[in-house]
């Protein structure tokens, strides 16, 4: 469950997080980054709904593997800075989380067993999952308080020939987490997140295909499954 909840509130992170950098008061960084942030901001203002495929690499700096994970991912705020968040997982097994309305549900078919709780708790034994949620919830002031400012900013082409600015976040003082980074595209939107544990363990996600402002509903947040599946509660 660790890997799904991880992953469910980055997704969340990347589409939520718009203000969650800093300028730098050097010269042409600054400006730079004040350009972004801009783009930023009109694209978290225009962003109603979002569908997109979804590509997640765990990386294990201890053994060197990585863990690869695939799917589709909807979004859509539901009102202040909470938001509904629905993945699903095809590869390398089919499985659902959804978090709507302060709950999660994870479904695994294979299983054929349902997690379900508040989400406020899905951080407990995850300090990545935790870090990220505290992020969601922060004001601006709060971000800029909890980050450094942003110093590494440079253009980058990720895979699929996508244009990106991409930015370093370093937390001050106390973090699960050594630092995080941000490929923001031309258009504003965050499309890959990477974040790096002390361990240098690292949590990267990529949105691909995105389809902005799509035609999706608050029951398309709510997952089905037959009455005989057995119920977890939290």
């Amino acid at each position: 469950m660790k890997r799904l909840v991880s992953s469910g509130l980055m997704i969340a992170l990347i589409v939520s997080a718009f203000a969650a950098v800093t300028p730098t008061a050097n010269g042409q960084g600054a400006g730079l980054v004040s350009s972004v942030l801009s783009r930023m901001e009109k694209n978290r203002q225009s962003l109603k709904s979002l569908r997109a495929g979804i590509n997640v690499v765990k990386y294990n700096s201890q053994l060197g593997v990585e863990d690869k994970s695939a799917g589709v991912v909807i979004y859509m705020p539901t009102g202040g800075r909470q938001a509904a968040v629905r993945i699903d997982w095809t590869s390398p097994r089919k499985e659902s989380l959804a978090v709507n309305n302060n709950r999660y549900t994870i479904y695994r078919p294979a299983q054929r067993t349902v997690y379900t709780g508040s989400s406020n708790s899905i951080g407990n034994g995850d300090n990545n999952a935790t870090s990220l949620m505290s992020m969601m919830s922060m004001s601006k002031a709060q971000l800029e308080t909890r980050f450094h400012p942003v110093k590494d900013v440079r253009e980058e082409t990720l895979w699929g020939g996508v244009s990106t600015i991409h930015l370093t976040l370093v937390p001050k003082g106390k973090a699960s987490y050594k630092y995080a980074e941000v490929w923001i595209d031309g258009n504003g939107m965050p499309v890959q997140t990477k974040i790096v544990e002390k361990n240098d363990d690292s949590t990267t996600m990529r949105l691909t295909a995105l389809e902005k402002n799509a035609r999706i509903s608050s029951g398309d947040f709510d997952i089905k499954y037959d009455s005989n599946v057995k119920v977890v509660k939290s």
